[in-house]
Order: C-alpha cells, then sequence, then structure tokens
C-alpha cells in the first residue's frame, strides 16, 4: 500500500506544479499588452522552474553500497544508515530577462523620445503551446491518481 500512496504524493505534487504552470501562462497572457506594471516598469514573462530536492549524494552512496563487513572492523555505522528520504520538488516562479519587445507607436503616451514603446516580452503563440503542455500534463497526473485509487480500491476487494 505504501506504493500506492506515494504515487498519490507524486500525483499531487504534479498536480500543484501544472497550476503553477497554467496561473503564470494565464498571468502571461492578461499582460501581453502591459506597458506599465505598479512599479512603473514593463511587464515580465513569468516562467515557473521545478528541480527535484534530492538527499545528498552521501547518503544515496551509503545506502545503495553498502558493504557486507567479514570482520567488525571493516565497516563503520553499516546499521545505522537508513534509506534517503523520497525526492520532493521544489518551484519557483522566476521573471524571464529577455529584452522586451520595441513597438513603433509615436502616440503611444509610453513612447520614447524616437517613438517606441517597450511591450512586454510575452509571445502569446509561446504561451498557448505552455498551456497546452500544462493541460496535457495534469490530465496525465489526474489519470494516474484515478489508476491508483482504482488499484487501492481492487486490493481492498481481494
Amino acid at each position: 500500500m505504501e506504493n500506492i500512496f506515494s504515487s498519490f504524493a507524486f500525483s499531487g505534487e504534479g498536480l500543484s506544479v501544472q497550476r503553477q504552470r497554467l496561473s503564470a501562462v494565464a498571468k502571461n497572457i492578461a499582460n501581453a499588452n502591459t506597458t506599465r506594471d505598479d512599479k512603473g516598469e514593463v511587464y515580465k514573462r513569468e516562467v515557473v522552474v521545478v528541480r527535484s530536492k534530492k538527499p545528498p549524494f552521501e547518503n544515496i552512496l551509503d545506502f545503495t553500497m553498502q558493504m557486507s563487513a567479514t570482520e567488525r572492523g571493516h565497516t563503520t555505522g553499516g546499521e545505522n544508515i537508513k534509506a534517503p528520504d523520497s525526492t520532493t520538488l521544489k518551484t519557483a516562479t522566476i521573471a524571464d530577462n529577455s529584452p522586451p519587445r520595441l513597438m513603433y507607436d509615436p502616440t503611444h503616451p509610453d513612447a520614447n523620445p524616437q517613438g517606441y514603446v517597450s511591450m512586454p516580452n510575452v509571445n502569446v503563440v509561446t504561451e498557448m503551446v505552455e498551456m497546452i503542455s500544462a493541460q496535457r500534463a495534469f490530465e496525465a497526473n489526474t489519470g494516474v491518481l484515478s489508476a491508483a485509487k482504482n488499484m487501492a480500491r481492487d486490493t481492498m476487494d481481494i
């Protein structure tokens, strides 16, 4: 049963990440034409970055490469080695620092002296691709949750 419950946790983390991605995409699309934010700067596209938070290398190495002792002094502390914690995800929403798009519109109130307006670095087509990708990954995680739930239910029937 532990593996079934860990699959719930993994899928739950995946759902959370995809929700963050969809939220960032929605914010980017909503601000695609925002020339000034609340700080007076051009809006910068938001990107969700996901990394795995792994246990230290030494713990994994000690766990996977335990030596069998032929004498008591060959290894030290081998009986105190425990399995490394499960991998979890670490997410952050960061600003895309690519330069803003320049659009020529001398009548715009935010135009510079040459008549160019700094527009956000948001490409709506790219955002739509990101949205579809996040949506598909969200659906895949709900499918895993559903399959794990069915396995747990069927296990209880046995």
